[in-house]
């Protein structure tokens, strides 16, 4: 599965990379006439819920959270296909200037959107325009340190321009977040963790150049009932969402995948438990809630029926264990970096650019090279005078931006049992619903929980003891109760 899939779908590289939705998982279980789809909907936010259980999964020793929709930054983790956008939108928004105001980032990228690698692909394409239309010695300013303006200012610094790279935070690496830290064993990834092999460019080569160390993602994983009984996944959910996609192909015009299962008749499945607790009704919100809303970061009433594919989650993967933001040292060597710099006005004529800071500087060069992520274009925080044209509006205005969120945790000793190194649950009722176990590859009992879309904008509006609960929550399934000693034979 897809840090990205893409970002990290994103996750992704998104498992485990990406994406998310209107769904609310804690709406599963809700017994109610009707097509199966319409289980997975929020219920009404002022019914009050019922009383959260206390887990009896420990508490962690350490936990780190994100939070990217909260994130001025960011607004979103990466871009995925909204209703009613195009693939061309992304060519599109790709599109230069006045051969002024070139645009990078994984929203334009056509063969790898939402991943680190389109992200890479699209700089140094950036790069290679204004190569092709600048004049030696030319002042480029880049905005954004993330992988794709590192990957074009690399690119244009080595051919002999002089460039400046603007950066809103105080870091570089943009949605590359790895922390380390000494009370971690091993670093701490808040953006991307896996690697897709997908793009024009293959980061596996560069990650191994740079002595990082990465390994191949087990393909094994375990799916639990909330009473945590083990169960095998059948093809029911996965069948439905391929013949609602299929069906959606054939219409006038572009639906919801949500509208899509409703419509082609694909979400009417029973709602009658199994043996195992489970129906073919929570089969298809299991789909959705462990593949298309991770690999999307969006609901499935946001995703395209047109454009959303019938294999999401399915690309080979590798994990990143030895620091991903370690592609991105070498790449900063020698740029001249302006930090905590928050450009608000990009003012661009057919003679130059001029960039307004949010410090009331300016700066002026040949041309740019905007990387800034889709969730901050879309915010029009970043003003652009003349306005943009009409196609780039379009554009920014109906790509998709999801979200995609993390919680670590690292207990002083594992409570679960199994070596699978990736969990999902069926049929409850919790907000988390996806784990990577990362004792299987790093021997340390660390655990990774997914959140994406409506659960996740949710969630960023909390504190972290309510995050922490709805974790141990979700982990629930996986608890194993510690065997009590034997009670010692009296002496006779």
């Amino acid at each position: 599965m897809s840090d990205t899939r893409r970002a990290e779908r994103h996750e992704t590289s998104h498992l485990p990379h990406r994406r998310h939705r209107s769904l609310d998982p804690r709406s599963h279980r809700v017994r109610v006439p009707g097509p199966a789809a319409e289980r997975i909907r929020h219920p009404p936010t002022s019914a009050p819920g019922p009383t959260p259980t206390v887990s009896p999964v420990p508490k962690p020793a350490q936990m780190r959270r994100t939070s990217w929709s909260a994130d001025p930054f960011a607004r979103g983790s990466y871009s995925f296909a909204a209703v009613d956008s195009t693939p061309e939108q992304r060519t599109a928004l790709a599109q230069p200037v006045l051969d002024r105001v070139f645009f990078a980032g994984e929203a334009t990228s056509t063969d790898a959107p939402g991943t680190v690698q389109g992200g890479r692909d699209s700089g140094l394409r950036a790069a290679r325009e204004i190569i092709a239309v600048a004049k030696p010695g030319e002042r480029i300013a880049v905005i954004g340190a993330g992988i794709a303006g590192l990957s074009a200012a690399r690119i244009l610094k080595d051919a002999g321009f002089d460039v400046v790279l603007v950066e809103a935070r105080d870091r570089i690496g943009g949605r590359i977040d790895t922390v380390s830290d000494k009370k971690w064993p091993f670093p701490v990834e808040l953006g991307p963790s896996f690697v897709s092999h997908s793009g024009t460019t293959s980061l596996d080569e560069e990650f191994t150049r740079l002595g990082i160390a990465t390994a191949p993602f087990p393909t094994a994983s375990e799916t639990r009932t909330d009473a945590g009984i083990v169960v095998a996944v059948p093809d029911t959910g996965e069948k439905a969402v391929a013949t609602a996609l299929a069906w959606a192909t054939n219409q006038a015009s572009d639906m919801s995948v949500h509208g899509a299962l409703d419509g082609s008749g694909a979400s009417t499945l029973s709602t009658t438990d199994a043996a195992n607790g489970v129906s073919d009704a929570d089969w298809l919100a299991f789909r959705v809630a462990t593949v298309l809303d991770i690999d999307a970061g969006a609901s499935i009433d946001q995703q395209s029926g047109w454009y959303t594919s019938a294999d999401a989650g399915a690309n080979d993967e590798r994990i990143v264990l030895g620091g991903y933001a370690g592609l991105l040292t070498k790449a900063a060597e020698g740029i001249d970096l302006l930090d905590s710099s928050v450009v608000t006005k990009l003012a661009y004529r057919d003679t130059g650019v001029s960039l307004r800071l949010g410090t009331g500087e300016s700066l002026s060069a040949d041309r740019v090279i905007v990387t800034v992520p889709l969730g901050v274009l879309k915010s029009g925080v970043l003003e652009f005078d003349p306005a943009l044209p009409f196609a780039h509006r379009g554009a920014i205005a109906d790509i998709g931006m999801g979200t995609l969120d993390k919680v670590w945790l690292q207990f002083d000793e594992p409570f679960w049992s199994t070596t699978a190194p990736l969990w999902t649950t069926v049929g409850g009722d919790e907000d988390f619903r996806v784990w990577i176990n990362m004792m299987p590859l790093t021997g340390e009992p660390v655990l990774v929980g997914l959140v994406a879309g409506d659960t996740a904008l949710r969630l960023a509006g909390v504190d972290d003891s309510t995050v922490l609960a709805a974790a141990l929550r979700g982990l629930t399934p996986f608890y194993v109760p510690p065997t009590p000693s034997p009670t010692p034979t009296p002496a006779g």
